[in-house]
């Protein structure tokens, strides 16, 4: 049964784990196709930070828009950096103090891996790339929930802090072929592109830092509105175009795989911004440029997770689904009021737990068969239901209490929370001494 797992696990759901090399694989051959579809994939989730600043730099007030921006352009330094020296072999070697994380000194600052080819035919550099731009866009998520009202020195430490001990150890456990997660179960808790390592861990960290530092000054009376809400829509295209290598590209293949995650991905995204406007209109009686943009978002999260394993009208029903629970989930925001700035928790954290979820009851029919199989008999959707609910619930749990720890040193050390002069006046000016828009002064 051990072997048939391995096998199922290998050539299924999880298909990314196969591109982990075995070092002295000099001999195989590297498979130009794959190669070239990994480093456009590469290039189309790095194509999704500046998107993502276009998208939260819109939201926020004028006087925001380049400290919120830098947000996401500051993750695209920091955690690059990071993971070349530390965040690879974290994430993707052997596990060490019981599994909590990998290491592997071959993967300290790349260092063992100038020649390596993964046994899917690519340099093992492209591998780490794309992996690493996974390790970039996460904490910067998060800043959509602390918006304009942190301190830039303070979110550089944050995101640094929390790349090492909060993200690295998630991506061991769900993603290497010796984490814990990626082990549970005959399936393995599923998360095809980041379902939990990526939405979930950002949205719910993002809104245990937001909990934190308490609502910006004026929540929710005198809080401005959307400097640019062109440039949010734009960020949003940005944002679905990327996506295609954030999913598809996690088949780390060019082949069937890759095919039905990208159709999964734009029918979900596409059927997730209907739904949002449809619900608008019901409830509000409008549909919103705004509305259309957050139903891309809240489609794209919930398919994240089940891209390869979903056919296109799963993914079209995770969509719609993902659209009402995170419309609600806002709403119910709304009513508590607590300041999530930009909803990272209500569509990436709400969106994530979703699609995590929701996916063990769209799972293709072949993938059954082999789950079946390979358990001799005893899977069931049931079963991996049970596996996804503990997936998500050790994610929501590892990433809030580690998170609550970060936040809370941060601020005590070099201060997480901006001043009110410095809030007042905006980000822009204070961290910057730049304005976003030429014609203002700073106040």
């Amino acid at each position: 049964m051990r072997a048939k797992k391995r096998i199922f696990m290998m050539t299924g759901i999880l298909a990314i784990i196969s591109a982990i090399p075995a070092f002295g694989s000099d001999v195989t051959p590297i498979d130009t196709g794959i190669t070239a579809w990994m480093l456009t994939s590469t290039t189309l989730v790095l194509l999704m930070v500046p998107g993502l600043a276009m998208f939260y730099g819109g939201l926020v007030g004028t006087k925001n828009v380049l400290g919120t921006m830098m947000h996401s352009f500051a993750a695209m330094g920091i955690m690059a950096v990071l993971w070349v020296i530390v965040g690879y072999s974290m994430s993707f070697g052997q596990n060490i103090l019981g599994g909590w994380f990998g290491w592997n000194k071959d993967y300290f600052l790349l260092r063992g891996i100038d020649e390596s080819i993964t046994t899917t035919g690519i340099p093992e550099y492209v591998f780490s790339m794309f992996q690493g731009k996974f390790a970039i866009i996460t904490p910067a998520l998060i800043a959509g929930a602390i918006a304009e009202r942190v301190s830039f020195k303070g979110y550089l430490v944050f995101i640094a802090l929390w790349g090492v001990l909060v993200y690295n150890p998630l991506c061991h456990w769900v993603w290497a072929g010796d984490g814990f997660l990626f082990n549970m179960g005959a399936m393995g808790a599923i998360d095809f592109a980041g379902g939990t390592v990526v939405h979930i861990a950002s949205g719910v960290s993002g809104l245990i830092a937001a909990l934190y530092l308490g609502a910006r000054r004026g929540h929710p009376k005198t809080v401005a509105a959307p400097s640019n809400l062109v440039m949010t829509m734009i960020g949003a295209g940005l944002l679905w175009v990327g996506w295609f290598g954030f999913n598809a590209g996690s088949s780390v293949s060019s082949g069937l795989l890759t095919a039905q995650a990208l159709t999964a991905t734009q029918v979900a995204a596409a059927s997730g911004a209907i739904a949002w406007i449809l619900i608008e209109s019901i409830h509000q009686g409008k549909a919103t440029a705004l509305g259309f943009a957050s139903g891309i978002l809240a489609g794209l999260v919930a398919v994240t997770p089940a891209a390869g394993v979903v056919q296109p009208w799963g993914a079209i029903l995770l969509g719609f689904g993902a659209s009402l629970i995170c419309y609600l989930a806002i709403q119910l925001k709304n009513k508590l009021g607590y300041d999530d700035s930009l909803d990272a928790f209500g569509i990436h954290g709400i969106g994530g737990i979703t699609g995590s979820l929701l996916l063990v009851f769209f799972i293709r029919k072949s993938w059954m068969q082999a789950a079946a199989e390979a358990a001799d008999g005893s899977w069931s959707v049931g079963q991996q239901l049970g596996v996804q609910l503990a997936a998500v619930g050790i994610a929501i749990a590892y990433a809030a209490g580690v998170t609550l720890i970060l936040v809370w040193i941060v601020n005590k050390v070099v201060g997480f929370r901006a001043s009110t002069e410095a809030e007042m006046q905006g980000l822009d000016y204070t961290y910057h001494g730049e304005q976003g828009y030429g014609m203002l002064t700073p106040s």
